[in-house]
C-alpha cells in the first residue's frame, strides 16, 4: 500500500509543528490588508502588504514576533482555521479544513518552493507597503 501525505492522513488538530507550518505555499494573500463591508460582512483584499512583509520573497521578516510587532495579526491554529472567512480559497490551510486537496502549483506536490510565485498565485509583484499608503486611502486600493 502507498503512503499517503500527511496532510491527507491526519487533520490539522493531528499534524506536528513542522507539518503545520510546511502548508504555507508562501502566496502571502493573507498578509495583504483587508476591509470588511460593514453591511455584508464581505472582505475585499488590497494589494497593501503588512508593514513585515519581505517583498521579494513574500514572507514574514520577523515570524516569531509578528503577534507584537503588528498587534491585529491573526496567528493561525488549527481551531481559528474555519472561522477566518477571509482566507484566501487556494490557501492550503482553509483547503485542509474543507476537505479538500492541495492544488499541483503547492509547494509540498511540486517540490519547488517558488512553484507558488510561477503559477502567479502570490503576491510577488503585486503589492505596496502598508506604509507607503495612507490609512483613508485604503478603499482605493480593493483588488479581485
Amino acid at each position: 500500500m502507498v503512503k499517503q501525505p500527511f496532510w491527507r492522513e491526519k487533520t490539522l488538530q493531528e499534524m506536528t509543528q513542522a507539518e503545520w507550518e510546511s502548508l504555507c505555499d508562501g502566496c502571502a494573500k493573507c498578509c495583504l490588508l483587508k476591509l470588511e463591508d460593514e453591511d455584508t460582512g464581505q472582505f475585499h483584499y488590497t494589494d497593501v502588504a503588512c508593514r513585515l512583509l519581505d517583498h521579494q520573497t513574500c514572507r514574514c521578516i520577523d515570524y516569531k514576533n509578528r503577534k507584537q510587532k503588528v498587534p491585529d495579526c491573526v496567528v493561525l491554529t488549527p481551531k481559528k482555521i474555519s472561522s477566518l472567512k477571509w482566507m484566501p480559497s487556494t490557501c492550503a490551510y482553509r483547503l485542509i479544513s474543507e476537505g479538500k486537496d492541495l492544488f499541483p502549483w503547492h509547494p509540498l506536490i511540486s517540490g519547488d518552493a517558488d512553484s507558488v510565485h510561477d503559477h502567479n498565485v502570490s503576491v510577488l509583484g503585486k503589492i505596496v507597503a502598508e506604509q507607503d499608503i495612507p490609512e483613508e486611502d485604503l478603499e482605493f486600493r480593493i483588488i479581485e
